[in-house]
């Protein structure tokens, strides 16, 4: 059985692997997406929009983007025992194929210090005139959280949620990973618009936080 690097992720390998089904998502269904935020929240997040003004992202390398415009976004979502993580290990062996890697972050429950299954996948785009196509390489992790949450709750279809991020620019992407037993898995993708990290910044955190609440409500 081969094993495909995340970092090395085509859409021609994908298309060998799994069935892949891309449609823009409704606009409709991500604006009902967004869970209200409260005083303290707003609190924060005014100020990082206030700091962010100070920085000029895009000349910066991307861990200090992360550190500034991503990081501290995912941690204003942070509910219950789920907290924001960098530089996650991800590893999945499908039925004829194993993925494994590295995401740039998550947002995953925690327990004794330690990260359980992450849902919500965090991948930060390289930039660059011969930069990678971010969307294939996060599909990759999408499909190896999907593998993760499906040892927990062997569902035969898996939601599964991330995001990719370039400079502080946000696309939300909802994944249903289905086939999960079989020789070729299915993806559907749905595609957010995009959201700019500074002027749409209490959208991001708002679908942030809906997207951890579903694992909450579930979960207790």
């Amino acid at each position: 059985m081969q094993t495909y690097p995340l970092s090395q992720l085509t859409e021609e390998t994908l298309n060998t692997l799994i069935t892949l089904h891309e449609v823009d998502g409704d606009l409709e269904a991500w604006r009902k997406m967004q869970m209200s935020l409260t005083q303290e929240e707003r609190i924060l997040l005014e100020y990082f929009k206030s700091d962010r003004h100070r920085y000029h992202l895009p000349i910066m390398n991307e861990a200090t983007i992360w550190g500034r415009a991503i990081y501290p976004l995912l941690r204003l979502a942070e509910q219950g025992q789920v907290q924001a993580w960098a530089s996650v290990p991800l590893k999945a062996t499908y039925p004829t194929f194993e993925l494994e890697g590295e995401a740039d972050g998550a947002l995953a429950p925690s327990v004794g210090g330690r990260i359980e299954p992450p849902y919500l996948i965090v991948h930060e785009a390289k930039r660059g005139i011969n930069a990678p196509n971010p969307q294939f390489q996060l599909y990759g992790e999408m499909l190896a959280a999907a593998w993760l949450n499906w040892e927990n709750s062997p569902n035969t279809e898996q939601e599964i949620f991330g995001c990719y991020t370039i400079t502080d620019d946000w696309t939300f992407v909802r994944g249903v990973v289905g086939a999960i037993e079989t020789e070729k898995p299915t993806l559907h993708i749905e595609f957010s618009p995009r959201y700019d990290g500074v002027w749409e910044a209490e959208c991001i955190v708002q679908i942030l936080k809906s997207i951890v609440a579903k694992y909450v409500n579930v979960s207790t």
